[in-house]
């Protein structure tokens, strides 16, 4: 690169930079936010509403759109939560969706098979503050391998590669009706908490272009399949940083690149991409500093290995992430917030009361699942299961009142001897009243 396009870059992106600092100087984030909300398209998504759909979706609120929805071709029913992403400018596709349901693995895999994906990026954790929100959709390490009758596939763990913030795993998909079989590649990022970002944009960068490295978001293979638990926080702030920076190399100048107007064209494909603005704010930081690496700093990628401390131990615990905000279904206006999801709201702000000493006990007192009284057998069975597969039964108003409350201390029966003095005392005073009444 010659002097003049090297100013010219500098240039570009300090008019970026700019951008950025005059947002956070004047702490209008969660501004521009709502603007790029208001401006979203409405678009239908009927098929996601549809009955026999309903158990299929993690939550209620992120469906996908029927014109961008993918189309299972196995069996009677083609419906699963997953948008496909095209960004044609850039040649480059996503899948995004939410995290499997124990009733949708199957399905998941039936669509990494027939889209021809070759990679899988997860960006949560299977249990976050303390509930679950994905089902394990591959084997473990003392299973090895998975099988999903209902779409007839077979999942085998090749090997695993843990690193400090994330894991790459080989994995071998098997088509069992025709014997044919597939490598994935796994790329797991498990400290990026709900509703949060990433330790800094050195970290995320580094597992971004570990995942380009691999050729897994390459044109020549089918659309890599980006998930978190909704499929819309994380992986959209990881579509749009990878579509931005890719923009950035095609067209050789940074300033083109709007990253409020790419976000906006990739919400035409899936609703509410990027749910916070905290999430918007770490897309530009890590656009901008990926940027210097795709204009010729190619010393920035080492940089971001040493500061992302990839060989530590992996963390044992994480502070609990903040409180999430309210989902925004079709781009709009919200809805009542699931009950499973105000539940888990009220486990964090018992966390935060407690203090950062407590939490991880409080955590596991909250991970593990509520065990009903004695005496409601009769109306457990009959309870049905949260969206995230832990069931959460309630009993019938009118047995829940004759029970005390939790934590009041139950009345102890009276003595025998007490009970006889009572009644005695009761019948003396009964036969005086008579006695003055009938004489006097």
């Amino acid at each position: 690169m010659s002097g003049d396009e090297d100013e010219g870059v500098a240039a570009d992106l300090s008019a970026m930079e700019a951008e950025f600092l005059e947002i956070d100087e004047n702490g209008r984030w969660n501004a521009v936010y709502q603007e790029i909300r208001q401006q979203s398209c409405e678009l239908p998504c009927r098929v996601a509403k549809l009955p026999e759909n309903k158990n299929r979706n993690r939550y209620r609120d992120v469906s996908p759109f029927d014109h961008s929805r993918i189309r299972l071709q196995l069996g009677a029913n083609d419906y699963i939560n997953a948008s496909l992403i095209t960004v044609e400018e850039a040649q480059r596709n996503y899948i995004l969706t939410q995290g499997p349901l124990p009733n949708t693995c199957g399905s998941f895999w039936e669509m990494v098979w027939e889209q021809r994906s070759r990679g899988v990026v997860m960006l949560n954790r299977v249990i976050e503050k303390g509930s679950v929100k994905c089902a394990q959709y591959w084997p473990q390490r003392e299973e090895r391998d998975s099988v999903f009758e209902e779409t007839n596939f077979k999942l085998t763990l090749v090997s695993e590669d843990i690193k400090s913030y994330y894991t790459v795993r080989q994995l071998e998909l098997e088509n069992l009706t025709t014997g044919e079989t597939r490598e994935i590649l796994h790329f797991h990022y498990t400290t990026w908490p709900d509703f949060g970002v990433p330790e800094s944009p050195a970290s995320f960068l580094n597992f971004l272009f570990k995942v380009r490295e691999s050729g897994c978001l390459g044109s020549d293979q089918g659309p890599v399949v980006v998930h978190c638990s909704a499929g819309i926080g994380r992986s959209g702030t990881f579509c749009l940083v990878d579509t931005c920076l890719l923009l950035m190399s095609r067209r050789k100048d940074p300033s083109s690149v709007r990253i409020c107007d790419v976000l906006l064209e990739m919400r035409r494909c899936r609703m509410g991409l990027i749910q916070t603005a905290d999430q918007l704010r770490f897309s530009y930081l890590a656009v901008i500093e990926g940027a210097k690496y795709i204009m010729g700093d190619s010393s920035l990628q080492d940089s971001w290995r040493e500061l992302s401390n990839e060989e530590d131990d992996p963390p044992q615990f994480s502070p609990p992430p903040p409180l999430p905000p309210p989902r925004e279904p079709h781009n709009g206006e919200t809805e009542p917030t699931d009950l499973p999801e105000l539940h888990e709201v009220v486990q964090q702000v018992e966390i935060r009361s407690l203090g950062a000493s407590q939490g991880p006990e409080l955590r596991q007192r909250s991970a593990a699942p509520p065990q009903p009284p004695p005496d409601a057998a009769k109306w457990v069975d009959g309870c049905a299961g949260s969206q995230d597969g832990a069931s959460r039964a309630q009993p019938p108003k009118e047995a829940a009142a004759e029970r005390p409350k939790e934590g009041a201390a139950a009345p102890e029966p009276w003595s025998p001897l007490l009970t006889n003095a009572c009644l005695c005392t009761a019948l003396a005073v009964g036969a005086y009243v008579c006695y003055r009444a009938y004489f006097h």
